[in-house]
């Protein structure tokens, strides 16, 4: 089988010089993933020595600079800094006169749209959200991973075909978000991805504690088949003594979690909530079976603490 050998970006004419303010586990993934796609990356900002290490993992013998600095050497500055931050990030570079007519200012906030960047709109920049829905970790590993990674694209309508280009160019699938629907669009990631970790660190944590040496061996086929379940039937996958009504299993569970683990016990009722009222719902959990069930939700015993054992 013959092999078609790629030519070395090295060899290519760059397109567009690239920088990065905040070099945080996902500006210096993104300005990598432009570099494979031919743009070349000039300048990074970082202030902490984490920062600095990654930058010099990521982007080998790209200059550590300022902010400023950046936005001076590179055609596409990649804002990546906590959401919290953006706002006065924008504004204090506009207002510095850092921002240069034509520029590309990207953010990868998923909270905020374009709106955010109006400040350097106005100073002449081309403002894009584009927002990543993936974890990070910070390792070149990242870089594969954006491979089929979707993107929350907002942008002005004139610019839309230019931001979803960049997120096909890092292998990515633009996702197109309206301005207004942004929060609502990060809460379901966050809802999603953030709180799966914890729910995964927790179960492991009581798994160690039932004696379980190897939790992570036990749950990865577990979750693995229960978010493929999920992603391919949505409510109809669910399962478990919460979707079955028993009641007394899940009295059980809150006992067990408020002796071993109390700090579980209100994110296991909140969930179980949640659960009971979805498979009410979508017909899985029998209305006779519930009355039972949300009572023990309620109270978190099923009459005696001997009947919950």
């Amino acid at each position: 089988m013959s092999t078609v050998q790629q030519p070395d970006n090295k060899d290519r004419p760059a397109r567009l010089t690239v920088g990065v303010v905040g070099a945080g586990r996902v500006g210096p993934t993104l300005a990598a993933s432009l570099q494979l796609a031919g743009h070349r990356p000039v300048a990074v900002s970082g202030v902490s020595d984490a920062s600095r290490r990654r930058a010099a993992l990521m982007l080998p013998d790209v200059p550590l600079v300022t902010p400023e600095d950046v936005l001076q050497r590179a055609d596409l500055v990649l804002l990546t800094v906590p959401d919290d931050t953006l706002p006065g990030l924008v504004e204090g570079l506009a207002e510095t006169g850092a921002v240069r007519p034509g520029q590309l200012l990207v953010h990868t906030s998923g909270r905020y749209g374009a709106k955010v960047l109006d400040p350097a709109l106005r100073a002449g920049a081309l403002p894009l959200a584009l927002h990543p829905a993936m974890t990070f970790t910070g390792t070149p590993v990242d870089v594969q991973r954006l491979a089929g990674c979707s993107f929350g694209v907002t942008a002005p309508e004139e610019l839309r075909l230019a931001a979803e280009a960049l997120v096909i160019e890092m292998g990515g699938e633009p996702e197109w978000i309206e301005e207004e629907k942004r929060p609502l669009y990060h809460a379901a990631l966050a809802l999603g991805a953030n709180h799966l970790v914890t729910l995964v660190a927790q179960a492991m944590e009581l798994l160690r504690s039932a004696g379980v040496a190897a939790p992570d061996r036990m749950l990865g086929p577990l979750l693995g088949a229960a978010l493929d379940n999920a992603l391919r039937s949505g409510d109809a996958a669910l399962t478990g003594p919460v979707a079955r009504g028993d009641a007394g299993t899940v009295a059980a569970h809150v006992t067990e979690l408020r002796r071993h683990a109390p700090q579980t016990v209100a994110g296991y009722l909140a969930m179980a909530r949640a659960t009971a009222d979805r498979a009410l719902a979508h017909g899985l959990l029998k209305p006779e079976l519930a009355e039972d069930l949300l009572g023990v939700l309620a109270t978190g015993t099923n009459g005696s603490e001997g009947d919950a054992r």
